[in-house]
């Protein structure tokens, strides 16, 4: 069905019902609302992630070794040992830092390749759902807050996942394993650091809440920067015809300074948890150099179980207290990762929420070659908006035969575009059925029967590229000739050849609207396996030459093809066979 209605918004439906709110979520076939609220999302934990952290940890805890030989080998200088007995300890040294290197380095790409991974498949999944997700469909993410999420916020789950993952693993592993190293040595020196220690997850916390705050702030500030940016983009040629691009640009400015600031206060917090960590981490380990030096010169006679440290011992712990609060420091410099790591994945999550459903999967079969004209058969047809007490439809019946082509007339809200959706299999009915050619549409049939359906929407998108791709829509089995047809067929053909191979911009720039129409017209016309064509308000908008222009290349494509076609328009509606009344009230209507 035109590459599943080009792939994007797809039906550009009006409301089904005046009296719906505009904020209202259509229910789901089983009557349940999706939820919106952006809900906190759990870090994902794989195998990968797991050995990674541990491979990092294990290059971590190699500097306690390499600490005990560099302060060995001066407590043997120190007494006058030659430089034979340092040897031994130098290579031990050396030894031990290589492998802490190559440690590090494959816990690092292992948790990378392991994030990396895992926000492809959280990417494929909200892509998946995006995709089934129906037009009709009120509470999906506008198209510049998706794009956003998934190619922009979305990079920042693998910072959060390969790095503060393992720094955090770290800060709980490594102190803990130089207290039980120092303890033994110095129950004083021991206790110094472990009281500096709590300050600085406490006062880490108390920042945390506020840096998670202020970046879902940010990131959902950037979304709406963004669904603001396309949307005025799209409207262009409107914002112009009003004389409103002082108005848009005043808007523009002011909601970029929102950004800013936005991004200035995350960026103040990230500084200020550093500062607190570097604060804390500097008392702690000069507290216990005051105590080793002052214990080595004898003025401190206490805190080394009863006896006196001896010149490498004092090292030794001098050595290992910086490393003490090295995680800590690691898991500071990172600590915005996770602020902006979970608002990303909560934004993606969201996604990925399940809504009001298409019928069938996101692939489109490739369709026959020749189109037969396909039969319609519509019975106790039911469907409702979430926000709406009355339903749009219950109890529908409707027969459109094989070669017919009817009008829906009825004034806005009355359901002509939500009965469109609903034969094309773009949302799911309340209840009823949908035959189409003699087979029932659901979601093992949905796929086939929509290869067999042509749509033409009021408001088409056309992609940035040339006048042929954008009537090919990546379809293989369309050839060069029948893009030619299509395009006299539907009156295009000296367009086309006046633009050669230039390009139109994306959402038809270059184009006016009939010839956008006409383009939408040729999409249809070079699907041959189209029995069916579903046209919703193909001369809306357009003024009276123009709109007869259309109308009399739709009736060249729908010949010899069954043709529904949604339309306030009467000059249309009279060349019909036969014309469905839709009023605001669906039991007054009698096809």
């Amino acid at each position: 069905m035109d590459a599943l209605v080009e792939r994007t918004g797809v039906a550009e439906a009006e409301p089904a019902r005046s009296n719906a709110p505009e904020s209202g979520r259509p229910v789901s076939p089983q009557g349940a609302a999706p939820s919106a609220a952006r809900h906190k999302s759990r870090a994902p934990k794989t195998r990968a992630l797991k050995l990674a952290a541990w491979l990092s940890t294990l290059a971590e805890l190699m500097w306690l070794p390499q600490a005990a030989c560099l302060a060995y080998g001066i407590g043997q200088i120190a007494e006058g040992y030659g430089i034979a007995a340092i040897w031994p300890l130098a290579a031990a040294v050396t030894a031990l830092g290589l492998a802490k290197a190559v440690l590090e380095r494959a816990g690092n790409r292992m948790a990378y390749r392991a994030a990396r991974n895992i926000l492809s498949e959280k990417r494929e999944i909200a892509i998946a759902a995006l995709t089934r997700r129906s037009p009709l469909d009120t509470g999906r993410a506008a198209s510049g807050e998706a794009a956003s999420i998934l190619a922009e916020q979305a990079e920042h789950i693998v910072p959060y996942l390969a790095r503060f993952q393992t720094a955090r693993f770290k800060a709980s592993v490594v102190p803990l394993a130089i207290l039980a190293v120092v303890l033994p040595y110095s129950w004083i020196a021991a206790l110094v650091l472990m009281i500096a220690a709590p300050l600085i997850p406490v006062f880490m916390a108390l920042i945390g809440w506020s840096a998670q705050s202020a970046s879902e702030k940010h990131l959902a500030n950037m979304g709406t920067l963004n669904a603001f940016l396309l949307d005025r983009l799209r409207g262009l040629q409107t914002i112009r015809s009003f004389d409103a691009v002082e108005q848009v640009s005043r808007r523009l400015r002011l909601r970029a300074e929102n950004l800013r600031r936005r991004t200035m206060a995350v960026l103040k917090i990230a500084f200020l948890t550093s500062a607190v960590l570097e604060l804390f981490s500097a008392l702690g380990v000069a507290m216990a150099a005051a105590y080793i030096g002052f214990h080595l010169l004898g003025q401190i006679g206490f805190g080394a179980w009863g006896g006196k440290l001896t010149l490498s011992e004092g090292l030794f712990i001098l050595l290992l207290a910086p490393a003490f609060f090295d995680p800590l420091r690691m898991l500071s410099s990172v600590w915005h990762d996770r602020a902006a790591g979970e608002a990303a994945l909560s934004a993606l999550d969201s996604l990925a929420e399940e809504g009001l459903s298409m019928a069938g999967g996101a692939a489109t079969e490739g369709a026959t070659t020749t189109a037969r004209p396909a039969s319609v058969e519509l019975s106790d047809l039911g469907f409702v908006h979430q926000g709406s007490k009355d339903p749009v439809f219950d109890g529908f019946d409707l027969t459109v035969k094989p070669g017919e082509h009817v009008a829906l007339l009825g004034p806005s809200g009355s359901g002509k575009s939500t009965l469109l959706a609903l034969i094309a299999g773009l949302a799911e009915a309340r209840h009823g059925r949908i035959v189409i050619d003699g087979v029932t549409l659901g979601d093992d049939t949905a796929d086939g029967l929509r290869a067999k359906i042509a749509w033409i929407g009021q408001n088409p998108h056309l992609f940035a590229g040339s006048i042929a791709s954008n009537i090919r829509l990546n379809r293989e089995n369309i050839s060069r000739d029948d893009i030619a047809g299509a395009l006299k067929l539907s009156a295009l053909d000296t367009v086309a050849e006046a633009h050669g191979h230039a390009m139109i911009g994306e959402n038809g720039a270059g184009l006016s609207g009939g010839e956008g129409l006409r383009l939408t017209l040729a999409r249809a016309a070079a699907g041959k396996g189209a029995g069916l064509i579903l046209a919703d308000e193909p001369t809306a908008h357009l003024d009276h030459d123009t709109a007869a222009g259309i109308t009399e290349a739709l009736l060249a494509l729908a010949a010899g093809r069954t043709l529904i076609v949604a339309t306030h328009d009467p000059v249309l509606a009279a060349k019909m066979d036969r014309v469905v009344h839709l009023a605001q009230d669906f039991r007054e209507n009698t096809p």
